[in-house]
């Protein structure tokens, strides 16, 4: 209520200068990197500084293992090729509103993508319609917290662990956030995170596959380095190999035709400085989206999104209607005031629209998914990080509310 009474009384500024990410690599953080830097013979690519934050990381998400990797696509990328190698080919049911690479390392690894339409309220996939589209060559389920907003429910769970399923979670933009008090990421068999500059924390490029499954974590170790076999933590393992092939050098058998897809000891020393305060960074966030949505008109905009849980690093932003003058009023009075932003949200919209989909669906079928093309022509995001002053979101607010329609 005390927003609310605020609200009434801002004033809009000329400008405000609102960049989507502001301060997500601190002086702290470039100070860790220089002191690490100062010793004595270093070893600058992957090495202790990496396993140091894998395990870190493991212990903050409550997983068993977790496997550092150069990006978030990379993460995709090796997590549905480990995927390829144990389940052979068939469909992998994909969001339409994500980034790129969730459905291109699908394509890539020799699947075919089935699509699904979005739950308007979490932005994620409307899970009754996923369980719809499973058939015998369904090999998983690869679902985007987009935003920050969880897409789980126990239904869908239950139902997936029922089918014998696969979930892959896509928790690129949503770490932290929670279901049932558990933290997203830990549902799945195996889930994918990016530490990309603008995401809740970052290691200037980076990202972080994760997963409770022993024999799934040694085939992505090995993936990551060129499919070799002492990549992997299984003795046994490795065992088999050499005997198999005593005609190889032990250090040198590719298990698979794989991918280079490691990081830094500098990367890693960034991420592990970061995590410290990821928790208390995400506290914001959330009081900050929070006073967001609770201040906008909801007479011109949704803002019955599920926010339990959530943990977003960006405000969402959705006319209520279909409403093109409006929708250009918004983008103009944004950029007039220095405000970025990003229409159709994650991933700039509607995958389905985009040229790379074009020789594996019909322009006809857009049709048949409308909540997310409501979303790629009237839906914006802009940026929530923990520094974004109170007094900004309340002009935010007070100059959407006050365009006419």
């Amino acid at each position: 209520m005390q927003a609310e009474k605020l609200i009434q009384n801002v004033q809009v500024s000329e400008g405000l200068y609102w960049p989507l990410m502001r301060n997500n690599i601190s002086r702290a953080d470039l100070d860790e990197v220089i002191e690490f830097l100062q010793q004595d013979d270093i070893l600058l690519t992957q090495g202790s500084q990496v396993r140091a934050f894998e395990r870190e990381w493991s212990e903050w998400l409550g997983v068993r293992h977790s496997v550092f990797v150069n990006s978030g696509s990379g993460a995709n990328l090796l997590t549905i090729s480990a995927l390829s190698h144990r389940e052979g080919p068939g469909e992998v049911i994909v969001p339409t509103l994500t980034w790129v690479s969730d459905i291109a390392s699908v394509i890539q690894c020799g699947f075919k993508p089935v699509f699904v339409d979005i739950n308007p309220r979490t932005l994620g996939m409307n899970t009754d319609e996923v369980l719809k589209k499973i058939t015998s060559q369904t090999k998983a389920v690869f679902l985007t917290h987009v935003m920050g907003y969880n897409a789980l429910n126990q239904g869908f769970l239950d139902e997936l662990k029922d089918r014998g399923i696969p979930l892959i979670e896509d928790v690129c933009e949503a770490y932290g956030a929670t279901f049932q008090g558990k933290k997203l990421g830990t549902f799945g068999s195996v889930s994918n995170f990016s530490f990309y500059y603008a995401h809740h924390m970052s290691t200037i490029e980076g990202g972080m596959i994760s997963t409770n499954d022993e024999e799934l974590y040694d085939t992505i170790r090995m993936l990551r380095a060129h499919g070799m076999v002492r990549e992997s933590t299984s003795d046994d393992l490795k065992r088999s190999y050499w005997e198999q092939y005593p005609d190889l050098n032990p250090d040198f058998i590719f298990a698979y035709p794989a991918y280079n897809m490691r990081s830094t000891e500098i990367n890693a020393v960034i991420g592990r400085n970061q995590l410290k305060r990821l928790d208390l960074n995400n506290e914001q966030r959330r009081r900050n989206l929070s006073m967001f949505l609770e201040n906008l008109d909801p007479e011109k905009f949704f803002t019955e999104f599920e926010v339990e849980g959530s943990c977003n690093y960006a405000f969402t932003l959705v006319l209520r209607h279909p409403d093109w003058a409006l929708c250009e009023k918004v983008m103009n009075s944004l950029r007039a005031r220095g405000i970025e932003f990003r229409r159709g949200t994650a991933g700039g919209g509607n995958q389905l629209r985009q040229p790379y989909l074009k020789h594996l669906i019909d322009r006809a079928e857009i049709a048949k998914y409308p909540n997310i093309d409501h979303i790629h022509f009237f839906g914006f995001y802009i940026g929530n990080y923990p520094e974004l002053e109170e007094e900004k979101i309340f002009e935010l607010c007070a100059l959407l509310n006050g365009l006419s329609t």
